[in-house]
C-alpha cells in the first residue's frame, strides 16, 4: 500500500513497486489521480487498486483497509501523503496548522496503526514512512514552513516507536527524509532550491528498503542530501 499515490514521491513508488512484481493499492485524496496511478499501472503489465481516501480521517482509513482486504493482508506499507502550507509562523492559522498535523502525521499514524496490527497477525511486514529533511535536527529550515517542520519531525518518531514495538513480531520500519526531490512541493516550499533528486530515484531507493535485509536498521531514519 502506497498513500499519498497520486503524484510526486508517492506515485514514483507505487509505480516501482508494481513493477517489482507485487500488487499495490494506490491511495491519494484525489480520486481522478489514483485512477490514473492505477491505469498506468495496469497498462504497464502491472496490478494495482485505487482507493480515493484522506488518510488523516480515520473513517477513510479503514475504508482504505477494508477495500485492501480482498488481496489479503499488507506485506509493506508506503506513507508518502502530505501536504504543505508556506505561511509566516504568525500568521498560521489554527485551521491550516491541525490539517497539516492530521494529514501529515496523524494520517501516517493511523495507517501504520491498521498495518501493524495486520502484519502482527501475519508474522511480519515492512513499514516505510516519508519525512523530510525539514524534520531532522540541526539541518536548514526555511520561512513559513513550521507545521510542516513539526509534523516531519513527528513522523521521524513514530517510525522509531514502531521499530521498538515492531520487533518482536518481524516489523521493521524505516523513515526516509528527503531534501530536494523535483516536486511541486520543493516549488511551493523554496523555488529558489535547485532539486538533486527525482522521484522516481527515492521510488527505486524504497523498492530496495522494502526488499532488502535491512531488519537490523529498523528504526533508521535515513536522510537524502543528495543523488550520490
Amino acid at each position: 500500500m502506497v498513500t499519498g499515490a497520486g503524484k510526486g514521491i508517492g506515485r514514483a513508488t507505487a509505480e516501482a513497486i508494481a513493477r517489482a512484481g507485487a500488487h499495490v493499492v494506490v491511495a491519494a485524496r484525489t480520486a481522478i489521480q489514483v485512477e490514473d496511478v492505477a491505469a498506468s499501472i495496469r497498462r504497464d503489465g502491472g496490478a494495482a487498486t485505487a482507493v480515493a481516501a484522506d488518510v488523516g480521517r480515520a473513517a477513510d482509513v479503514d475504508r482504505l483497509y477494508q477495500v485492501a482486504a480482498r488481496l489479503g493482508p499488507p506485506t509493506a506499507l508506503v506513507c508518502a501523503a502530505a501536504v504543505l502550507h508556506k505561511v509566516a509562523f504568525d500568521e498560521t492559522s489554527l485551521e491550516t496548522w491541525e490539517e497539516t498535523i492530521r494529514i501529515n502525521l496523524t494520517g501516517a499514524f493511523l495507517c501504520c496503526r491498521t498495518a501493524f496490527s495486520l502484519m502482527r497477525d501475519a508474522g511480519g511486514g515492512r513499514i516505510v514512512n516519508l519525512a523530510s529533511l525539514s524534520g531532522i535536527y540541526g539541518t536548514e529550515k526555511f520561512p513559513g514552513l513550521a507545521a510542516y517542520n513539526v509534523s516531519k519531525y513527528g513522523v521521524v518518531g513514530l517510525t522509531e516507536a514502531l521499530a521498538a514495538e515492531g520487533r518482536r513480531y518481524g516489523i521493521s520500519a524505516i523513515c526516509l527524509s528527503p531534501g530536494a526531490v523535483d516536486t511541486e512541493m520543493l516549488r511551493r516550499a523554496n523555488s529558489q532550491l535547485r532539486a538533486i533528486l527525482t522521484p522516481s530515484q527515492v521510488g527505486a531507493l524504497i523498492v530496495s528498503l522494502l526488499e532488502g535485509p535491512v531488519v537490523p536498521a529498523s528504526g533508521a531514519n535515513i536522510p537524502l542530501f543528495s543523488n550520490a
